[in-house]
């Protein structure tokens, strides 16, 4: 599945069983290779997707309370 088109927690969940994978140091050097390159690729999608979800909350806190109807 492209790294795109994956939900947050969806590629953190693929980045951490390919973290695991590499840590075993069970894979062999091709296969090692692969994996460290989908790893990065999930993890910058993550840092984006994080950097994007931190810009909309500093925006939101910043806008200026909705004025209350005392009627």
């Amino acid at each position: 599945m492209p790294a795109k088109k994956l939900k947050f927690e969806d590629a953190m969940g693929r980045l951490q069983e390919i973290v695991s994978r590499l840590e075993s140091g069970e894979a062999p050097l091709e296969e090692a290779m692969a994996l460290f390159e989908e790893g990065a690729k999930l993890s910058a999608l993550c840092y984006n997707t994080l950097d994007r979800a931190q810009l909309k909350v500093t925006e939101l806190a910043a806008l200026p309370p909705e004025e209350e109807d005392n009627d």
